[in-house]
């Protein structure tokens, strides 16, 4: 059906054509031509150039070739010149579908078609007003096909590159979203890493002294609760991110610095140096995340019983955590594990360094975050 649909207009064109042409020559409509009256043989070729424009645009060489023979083979007999139509609609078609080269050449074959039959079919000269009439015509509808046909083009480009450009951004909101999940991913580690380790040494504490000191154990105890509820309100915060906001912007910072100290399970100094701390809220972030991750490794693989904090402000924002922890290999488990990774990839997501590893009498994590020209925010 949608063939058909296709075609119809073709169909009905090429009807029309032979329509014309034997009406016209039935009633010598046009210049005057040969005197032979129609007769079967007209009828076939008025419906031979009909067909052959039927299916002009399948076949459009195939339609030019065969309306010039039609054309030049009706001169010879018949009546009535409207069937020049044919030629002018086969040299339309080629330029239009194959190109203007494709035209050109068409439209050159149908000028020396149409010389030939003015000279020997209807006793012209070579040059003569027949000619200086048809050819301008032929010309004219050529150069009208190349123009759609380039047009076309350009048309067919346009979309083209209107695809390319969606389907960029589409690629692009699927690997922001992808970030923004593995940014909210990261930020849950932190959060679960650092309140589970907390509780943990709370609950270890409570667990000693139950027995001997239940004021303490119930104050361990009220320090578990608090630290529970900060995290899940933190949580909640992420969760409320993956369908809103910037995971920038989640809860956090350096702001809350001495809350996350005061539970860190080891005593923490704290320094900070520089008069400047006006930072963009994406490094304020992270320089939080990663003293929280530190700490949580602190807690977890270095058997420290104290840790040092520094914090240096200027053109970068510089943190150093240090502990005081024994054993290689619960530092080299700690460089191994993703919490360091995930450090580093948040680092590098702002344009600064993270470097950890032991030093003499501990393990250092030390890291740059650039806090001028910050992609997402200005000091």
């Amino acid at each position: 059906m949608r063939r058909l649909a296709d075609t119809a207009p073709d169909i009905a064109l090429g009807a029309g054509l032979a329509a014309l042409v034997l009406t016209a020559g039935l009633f010598g409509w046009g210049p005057p031509g040969p005197t032979g009256a129609l007769d079967p043989g007209a009828l076939a070729l008025a419906l031979v150039a009909g067909g052959a424009v039927a299916v002009r645009r399948r076949f459009p060489v195939a339609c030019l070739v065969v309306v010039n023979l039609a054309t030049a083979a009706w001169f010879h007999a018949y009546p009535g010149r409207l069937i020049t139509a044919g030629p002018l609609i086969g040299c339309y078609t080629l330029a239009a579908h194959r190109g203007w080269r494709a035209g050109v050449a068409g439209g050159l074959a149908t000028a020396v078609v149409t010389v030939l039959t003015v000279r020997f079919a209807l006793d012209g000269e070579w040059l003569g007003d027949q000619v200086f009439n048809a050819v301008p015509l032929e010309a004219a509808a050529t150069a009208l096909g190349a123009a759609v046909h380039s047009h076309r083009a350009f048309a067919a480009g346009a979309r083209e590159r209107a695809e390319r450009i969606a389907q960029s951004r589409s690629d692009q909101a699927r690997r922001q979203a992808a970030e923004e999940r593995l940014e909210i991913a990261r930020e849950l580690h932190d959060v679960f890493g650092h309140t589970m380790a907390a509780i943990s040494v709370q609950a270890g504490v409570a667990t000693h002294i139950m027995g001997r000191q239940p004021e303490r154990a119930t104050e361990a105890l009220h320090t578990i609760k608090r630290i529970s509820d900060e995290g899940l309100t933190e949580v909640s915060v992420l969760l409320g991110l993956m369908r809103s906001a910037d995971p920038r912007t989640a809860a956090g910072g350096l702001a809350r610095l001495d809350k996350l100290l005061d539970t860190a399970g080891v005593r923490v100094d704290l320094v900070v140096r520089g008069a400047d701390r006006a930072v963009p809220v994406a490094v304020d972030l992270a320089a939080f995340r990663i003293v929280q991750e530190s700490l949580t490794n602190v807690r977890r693989h270095a058997r420290a019983t104290a840790a040092r904090v520094e914090l240096t402000y200027g053109d970068v924002l510089e943190v150093v955590v240090r502990d005081n922890g024994t054993g290689g290999g619960s530092a080299a488990t700690a460089v191994g594990g993703h919490g360091i990774e995930g450090m580093r990839a948040r680092a590098e997501k702002l344009g600064g360094t993270l470097t950890a590893g032991p030093v003499d009498g501990g393990f250092e994590v030390r890291c740059a975050l650039p806090v001028q020209g910050e992609p997402g925010g200005d000091r």
